[in-house]
């Protein structure tokens, strides 16, 4: 069995284990409004960090390229609340069209 299978095996019975220690958390310390507001917010967070780490990098560089400004227009249509159709294909189109100018 090689390394990367047991890395594979032990971040599995990683997660499983993770998961279950979480229902064993009695339910009055979960209804705190502290653990509360950031179980609220972790989600928002971490998404945050992923759209951000896919956009700027490639690899072990940073990358300035069609997606940052696909990723702005997307970031002011959602901020002025248009459908969520609307963004994906606006962004698709940014990005298509500053990648047809030949950057990125």
């Amino acid at each position: 069995m090689s390394y990367l299978w047991i890395g594979v095996i032990v971040a599995a019975l990683a997660s499983f284990a993770q998961k279950w220690l979480g229902y064993q958390v009695p339910p009055a310390v979960l209804e705190r409004p502290r653990i509360a507001r950031m179980t609220a917010l972790l989600p928002v967070a971490l998404l945050g960090a992923l759209v951000a780490t896919q956009t700027l990098t490639n690899g072990p560089s940073l990358a300035f390229d069609a997606r940052v400004p696909a990723l702005l227009v997307a970031a002011v249509l959602l901020w002025r609340r248009a459908p969520f159709i609307v963004v994906v294909i606006a962004a698709a189109l940014v990005a298509a069209g500053v990648r047809a100018l030949g950057w990125g």
